[in-house]
């Protein structure tokens, strides 16, 4: 019995090789030839054009579903001359003799070119030979082998060359064409042609379509059908961090490329988080059995401000002007940093704070943690959630002022402005101590995803929606530098949302997060349909860093002023301005560091069923 499975199983491994190395079988009809299950038809190249490009064979061979053969033999170049010089002769005896004025042209013509070719190879010392090129469309099914022979001879006509189907002669076409026989003295003397060396040797008909950095996942095609495979956590040369921008208007593919990349990265292990304003990440993320939470508060979605968390370092380079963070006397530790950034929690919050309510308020938040038993020197990550104060214990310290202090109109106003947050309407999403989840439970070698969904803010104010981005983002922040062995991948979608114009510290903010996510494995993607929303006056300086400084960039189709400002800001030529304009769907220019490559998301089957319902289809 164990003699009988040990050679089914040899059966099988040895299928396995034979469909590798051989096909089934061969069958050749008139004009067309069949390779196991394959269909297929062996073109000729009968003519080629008088004036090449550089790289000009390259177009042929990377023709998607083809097998293309070139050969090429150098002649005795005093035989030749001898030939083409008796040609010569011969077509100044005909233009003499002929009697219509058009054959009289033609003769003329070759006659010219057969003593240029002469001059080349006499005077410039030009090698000359004789080549041959063969074309071979193979596909699985009759529709699709049809629309490969057409795609084949369009790309074939579009270079002014001609080629034909060899009739009768599919059999020895596909022997000349295998490297496994040798050259057919009949097929050569169909389809040789001379050509200067230069003209073969200049086509560089081995150069390869498609971008491999030789690790990491499969992102996009080419339009020349190559495979574009692309590591994201490389670094080296001019791929020098792992952010993405993705730009592009709506219904153009955003969602589709991003899902693709999400799940990709997660397959590699990568922590995921995003922040979803339109849910369209919430089938995608149960699918992955990922943690998907309601991010305007509630019992599972609460995100404390007042909870001290890390925040970026400005650099010691960093000019005066950039920096987000300015030492006032508290030195450059958490909690005085966290200041910092609840400066812009309530300048967010709380648009028309004056300056003397800001220092009130300063003052009160230092007293606030002093109470928690939170001081400058504290560590901060040896507490937890529940050892930092809520809005509620800030308003009534706030009201308590109000009551012993001399100036108590100051602390009285503050307290009004501090009720919604507390015990008013915008309670429910900041009024309460931190217990979103963050996936420190599962095991982030085998990648974990945490979708934020702030769907639900979308009807509030904007103060409030800029607010909670801001709040949420400094907790992805957290995320991010909390281990810098973890790859962390952050994308906010609709990333426009986190904008304001009037406190660009936010956009500083999320400047600087970006700017520091590589000295933590993390990388930031900002997506967004508006290139405009980042590049208006007040904030430019800010702004345009966040579309320079990813070391990738997807730029899908857009139009009008959009397109304007991606075609100034990325410098891109009038072909890839159509490119855009065409805003065809899957389709996008891809920078990769200095290299460009227009790609097509081919995304597998499999992927689109985790995709879902929403976006991305």
């Amino acid at each position: 019995m164990r003699k009988q499975q040990a050679v089914q199983e040899q059966d099988v491994q040895n299928s396995a090789l034979l469909n590798v190395i051989t096909p089934v079988g061969l069958e050749f009809q008139k004009n067309s030839l069949s390779i196991g299950e394959n269909l297929g038809k062996v073109y000729g190249l009968i003519r080629y054009p008088q004036k090449v490009e550089v790289e000009w064979l390259s177009k042929i061979t990377n023709i998607p579903a083809t097998i293309v053969s070139i050969g090429f033999k150098p002649v005795d170049n005093a035989t030749l001359i001898s030939a083409i010089s008796h040609n010569v002769v011969q077509q100044r005896g005909y233009a003499e003799g002929a009697k219509d004025p058009l054959s009289r042209q033609r003769a003329e013509k070759a006659a010219e070119d057969g003593e240029k070719i002469i001059m080349q190879i006499d005077r410039e010392g030009e090698t000359v030979g004789l080549m041959s090129v063969q074309v071979c469309p193979i596909a699985k099914d009759d529709k699709t082998f049809k629309k490969v022979c057409r795609c084949a001879e369009s790309v074939i006509s579009v270079m002014k060359c001609k080629m034909r189907v060899i009739p009768n002669l599919q059999q020895e076409c596909f022997r000349h064409l295998s490297p496994s026989f040798p050259n057919s003295g009949k097929m050569e003397s169909i389809l040789q042609k001379i050509v200067p060396m230069s003209t073969f040797v200049g086509g560089f008909p081995f150069a390869s379509s498609g971008f491999n950095d030789g690790a990491g996942y499969y992102f996009a095609q080419d339009s020349s059908g190559g495979l574009v495979i692309v590591d994201v956590w490389k670094r080296g040369g001019d791929r020098t961090n792992s952010n993405f921008v993705v730009m592009g208007n709506s219904g153009v593919g955003k969602s589709t490329a991003i899902k693709h990349i999400i799940m990709s990265e997660y397959m590699k292990g990568t922590k995921i988080l995003v922040v979803d304003p339109e849910s369209e990440y919430r089938d995608l993320c149960f699918n992955l059995n990922g943690d998907w939470i309601n991010a305007v508060g509630g019992s599972a979605g609460m995100i404390n401000p007042l909870q001290v968390r890390p925040s970026p370092h400005d650099d010691e380079q960093e000019k005066e002007a950039d920096r987000l963070y300015r030492d006032e006397g508290y030195g450059m530790n958490d909690l005085a940093l966290h200041m910092k950034n609840l400066e812009i929690f309530f300048n967010l919050y709380i648009p028309s704070i004056t300056d003397m309510q800001r220092a009130v308020l300063k003052k009160c938040l230092i007293e606030l943690y002093r109470n928690f038993g939170i001081v400058w020197e504290t560590d901060i990550s040896l507490l937890k959630a529940e050892d930092f104060p809520v809005f509620s214990d800030l308003y009534q310290l706030v009201q308590k002022k109000a009551e012993e202090e001399a100036d108590r109109q100051v602390y009285a106003d503050l307290a009004l402005l501090l009720y919604d947050i507390a015990e008013g309407s915008d309670s429910f999403i900041w009024n309460g101590k931190s217990s979103i989840k963050d996936g420190t439970g599962k095991d982030n070698g085998n990648g974990s995803i945490i979708v934020l969904d702030t769907n639900a803010l979308q009807e509030t104010s904007d103060h409030i929606k800029r607010t909670q981005y801001f709040n949420i983002l400094t907790w992805c922040w957290e995320q991010m530098s909390r281990n810098r062995e973890e790859r962390v991948l952050l994308i906010c979608d609709e990333a426009y949302l986190m904008i304001d114009q009037k406190v660009p510290q936010s956009l500083v903010y999320l400047r600087n997060v970006m700017k520091r996510a590589r000295k933590y494995e993390g990388a930031l993607t900002i997506i967004s349909h508006s290139i405009v929303d980042f590049l208006s006056e007040s904030i430019k300086q800010y702004g345009q860093a966040l579309l320079d400084i990813p070391c990738y960039k997807v730029l899908m189709g857009t139009d009008g002023k959009n397109l304007k400002e991606t075609a100034d800001l990325y410098d891109l030529t009038e072909a890839e301005q159509e490119l855009l304009l065409a805003r065809k769907r899957g389709h996008a220019l891809f920078m990769v560091g200095a290299k460009r490559l227009h790609i097509s998301f081919e995304i597998p089957e499999y992927k689109m069923l985790y995709m879902g319902r929403a976006g991305g289809r």
